[in-house]
């Protein structure tokens, strides 16, 4: 697929327009309702959805199958990524009208430290074939990482990074907010406020989870176009997705096994390139047959998850009430 400069400029162009029209109309903080959380949310997918679909009709169903398995992918693997953001948002106590602001600057220093690790992959993907026997194994063992996480019965808590405990030691802080303001002058002094470092540790953190999902989606396409277009369709929606899922966050008790099935399933994948690419004679794995494990592994955890919690609650109200029956006897 050649991408040319001038795609590469107006794709990134209607971008920035798009994140300047979504600041112009939330510039006023506000704690976002499940409504506008709804809306701000299917736009995003709907722009995701059209543009794989123009993917499609001007270049071809194999680049437009990678994006859709790209962007579900990431999507997917972001929703694992919004545990940290509640957690964070919880350490760093954020008012709940200053959180939509929070993510979104968050996001867009992600996606610029995201697009820096995207052109390092593609060009030591382009250059180093066996790199893909790297990415496999690891993701193979971020799979079998997520599965014993998720088997361990400790609370998860968010613990800061270097570059984020550098900042706090560095940098003179407020003792509370101010605000939407990052830089404040007080007593004659210049003091960072709460919120410039909470906007540090979800961009910070984001590309921590980068760490796997880039090698994810390079084992479902190896254009860079692709790559960077997933990934910013899928975190530009994130912010909503925080808003709109936030409480069902508890409920994908099983989300962690199903992504762990995905990375896994994409570390084989990208073993078998490797191999093939070698002159092994191993089996092909398309496109068509990776979105359709992404979609069914998704889909089946869910409603496991759904179907585990409910029955989980079911059982905590009856042996609440029979609680209540004995403590009246």
């Amino acid at each position: 697929m050649d991408v040319s400069p001038v795609a590469w400029i107006l794709t990134i162009v209607v971008l920035l327009a798009l994140v300047a029209v979504d600041l112009f109309i939330n510039r006023k903080p506000h704690e976002v309702t499940l409504k506008e959380a709804s809306l701000w949310g299917v736009f995003w997918v709907g722009l995701a959805v059209l543009f794989g679909i123009g993917l499609t009709v001007f270049a071809g169903a194999e680049p437009g199958g990678e994006f859709f398995a790209g962007f579900i992918t990431e999507k997917s693997l972001s929703v694992d990524n919004l545990f940290v953001f509640v957690l964070i948002m919880g350490k760093f106590a954020v008012p709940p009208q200053y959180q939509q602001r929070v993510l979104l600057v968050g996001v867009l220093l992600a996606l610029v430290l995201r697009g820096a690790f995207i052109a390092a992959g593609a060009a030591v993907v382009a250059a180093f074939s066996w790199v893909f026997f790297i990415f496999g194994a690891f993701l193979i063992w971020t799979a079998w990482k997520l599965i014993k996480e998720a088997q361990s019965d400790e609370e998860e808590e968010f613990e800061e990074n270097a570059l984020l405990r550098k900042v706090e030691k560095v940098l003179p802080t407020t003792d509370g907010y101010r605000d939407m303001k990052l830089v404040v002058r007080e007593n004659g002094k210049r003091l960072v406020t709460p919120m410039l470092i909470v906007m540090i540790a979800v961009g910070t953190t984001d590309v921590l989870f980068a760490l796997d999902s880039i090698p994810a989606i390079f084992g479902l396409t190896k254009e860079p176009y692709i790559v960077f277009t997933a990934n910013a369709f899928a975190l530009m929606g994130l912010r909503q997705l925080y808003f709109l899922i936030g409480g069902l966050l508890k409920k994908l008790v099983y989300l962690s096994y199903g992504l762990s099935v995905i990375l896994g399933f994409i570390g084989v994948k990208l073993i078998f390139e490797a191999l093939h690419g070698e002159g092994v004679h191993v089996p092909e794995i398309g496109i068509p047959l990776s979105l359709g494990v992404i979609v069914v592994t998704l889909a089946v955890t869910t409603v496991l998850s759904l179907r585990k919690t409910r029955k989980d609650e079911r059982a905590a109200a009856e042996a609440a009430a029979k609680a209540d029956r004995d403590a009246s006897v």
